[in-house]
């Protein structure tokens, strides 16, 4: 298995860079914007064009693996123990529309329902973040490692409005919010949830939390973020991290975790991808 993983990152990571190519050239141009679950949950014309082609290109390579994609999330595939490659083709759409730099292509791949492969190339900040299962995490092929730390009083904290806008979802990031910003160094919101968790697998930031993810948003960056030494887990009690419960708490370490899970006074309880 791990030559196999070899040599998945090194195709993975040649459809990554030409579909960050794909983000490049389509940048600030008509892009078919529409919108999906609310006006705030947006998706373009190149959010489809890079998913087919990155699904196409897999295909072609591994007619055996799996698939599963954002933009294809209508169409329910179950996620089972063969290699799965699963995409998010633009994270960070609203960015991408708006010419804000934070956004990126992930690619992660599972076995046996366990992330192997993980690949996150942000096109405009010229950053592709790798990491295989025990073999440590890179950015631009130079080691990475998390911030050591010492208490969510120091902590650069990462977190996002979401896209949802039903009076519960508000309510419940604005408590949040406001709970650990009195008790965190600062708080910053990239718009991406993949370059949210490379950032804090970077050591820029310290933790990061978000109710309403995916399993797309978040697969191949956990893995990043533990290979960099970092922990990622349930926003309650700091549970095991489920890639199909929808939130995420992402953290640098242990310590930083807890004191979140702790402060966090509303753990949303969404429905699930599975």
């Amino acid at each position: 298995m791990s030559s196999d993983v070899i040599e998945w990152e090194k195709f993975g990571i040649e459809i990554a860079l030409e579909a960050g190519r794909m983000m490049q050239e389509a940048s600030g141009r008509n892009k078919n914007i529409e919108t999906k679950c609310s006006p705030q949950d947006l998706v373009t014309e190149t959010d489809r064009g890079v998913e087919q082609f990155l699904f196409g290109e897999i295909k072609k390579r591994y007619p055996d693996h799996e698939t599963i994609g954002e933009e294809s999330s209508d169409v329910k595939k179950p996620w089972t123990d063969v290699p799965t490659w699963i995409i998010d083709p633009v994270d960070g759409t609203m960015n991408f529309v708006h010419t804000f730099p934070f956004c990126c292509v992930s690619i992660g791949v599972t076995y046996k329902k366990e992330p192997v492969l993980a690949i996150v190339y942000s096109p405009f900040l010229d950053k592709l973040f790798t990491a295989k299962k025990g073999q440590g995490a890179f950015c631009n092929g130079k080691p990475m490692k998390v911030r050591p730390c010492k208490g969510l009083s120091e902590a650069l904290v990462l977190s996002e409005l979401g896209s949802g806008r039903e009076e519960e979802r508000i309510n419940a990031v604005c408590q949040n919010v406001k709970s650990v910003m009195w008790k965190c160094h600062g708080m910053r919101g990239l718009g991406s949830a993949a370059l949210n968790i490379c950032y804090v697998a970077s050591g820029y930031a310290d933790v990061y939390f978000e109710f309403g993810l995916h399993i797309w948003d978040m697969v191949a960056a956990s893995l990043i973020l533990q290979e960099a030494g970092g922990v990622v887990c349930d926003t309650k009690n700091c549970g095991p991290l489920d890639l199909m419960s929808r939130r995420i708490l992402a953290s640098g370490t242990q310590q930083v975790a807890a004191e979140v899970s702790a402060t966090l006074p509303v753990h949303l309880e969404l429905e699930r991808d599975d």
